[in-house]
């Protein structure tokens, strides 16, 4: 059965309204994400994932935004507050693999079963403020190394990571939540230095796609080009499951629903829509319609990757995690 082309993230609260639960056993979208407005306490958040899941009669994906930083929802006291991703880079794939196993095992804790990490984009002194700090570096190399560490944690903690911004958003220089960036470079460049990290971990089960316009490729949004989500496939080789960033950023043109139908034509498996009340996801969920028997394929592969974690002494990990991060800082 196709289920919706969509991940939904309307969600108003900490606790899933009648008409909330209603309208997405309607809707059926593939997954859900959460946001800090809808996180209070593990047993509030152990409920509401529970009742998302329950409303469309399955065990489908919940994703949130878990990075560390400035972009962490689920926070102290009942969970771990993080540093920066680019803050603790140097101190190795280890501490790398340590911090978002732990990251991974407190979401699985919680029915939380995907994390929207790790970010692959390349930094560079002018990326935008809003994305550099959240990067693992600026050498692609080191960025995959670290990338495939934070991916395998979270896989070793039953939590699907979803790698971010595909093809490369380290080239922005605005906040692509209030406008739309454009990046002059060339192919070769592109290929060089952007696209490395994505190539190096090709192989991962999800990605989400960058709100950016590259002018050597198309005159469209990443998100909404099939020039670039072709060269995601072919080029970089991912054939996981593509889904948008958030859809409501003002990044891109039109109603959210045009949005939502540009992206899947443009051969993005899912639209991510992460702002908005019932009436407002309506005509998303429409627009994306069903998924495509290729999108399915793919999902169903990311899902097969899913697993229970593995017991482990998470006072011991947090321990090693400080000691590696405390001696570089």
């Amino acid at each position: 059965m196709a289920h919706n082309a969509t991940i939904l993230g309307g969600i108003a609260g900490t606790v899933l309204s009648p008409d909330e639960a209603a309208f997405f056993r309607e809707a059926d979208p593939w997954g859900f994400i959460l946001f800090a407005r809808n996180v209070e306490t593990p047993d509030q958040l152990r409920r509401l994932t529970g009742d998302l899941r329950e409303a469309v009669g399955r065990d489908c994906i919940i994703t949130v935004d878990q990075e560390g930083g400035r972009v962490q929802r689920l926070r102290a006291p009942h969970w771990t507050e993080w540093p920066a991703p680019l803050s603790q880079a140097a101190a190795g794939p280890r501490a790398m693999w340590l911090r978002y196993h732990l990251i991974g095992q407190e979401l699985r804790a919680v029915g939380i079963d995907s994390n929207c990490a790790p970010t692959l984009d390349v930094a560079r002194d002018a990326t935008h403020p809003f994305l550099r700090d959240r990067c693992l570096g600026s050498d692609p190399a080191r960025i995959a190394e670290l990338g495939r560490a934070a991916a395998e944690g979270l896989l070793a903690a039953g939590v699907l990571p979803v790698m971010k911004h595909m093809p490369g958003h380290g080239g922005a220089q605005i906040d692509s939540h209030h406008g739309l960036p454009e990046v002059a470079a060339d192919l070769d460049a592109l290929d060089a230095l952007d696209f490395a990290p994505f190539r190096a971990l090709a192989d991962l089960p999800m990605g989400m796609t960058a709100h950016i316009r590259f002018a050597a490729l198309d005159s469209a949004p990443a998100t909404q080009s099939a020039c670039v989500i072709g060269l995601i496939r072919d080029r970089i080789g991912f054939d996981g499951l593509l889904m948008t960033d958030d859809i409501t950023m003002n990044a891109l043109p039109g109603t959210h629903a045009e949005r939502a139908a540009a992206s899947i034509a443009a051969g993005c498996d899912l639209v991510l829509h992460c702002n908005g009340d019932i009436a407002q996801m309506a005509p998303v969920v429409a627009a994306a319609g069903a998924m495509s028997t290729s999108a399915m394929r793919r999902a169903d592969a990311a899902l097969a990757l899913r697993r229970d974690p593995k017991p482990a002494d998470l006072p011991a990990l947090h321990a090693e995690w400080r000691a590696l991060t405390q001696a570089v800082a």
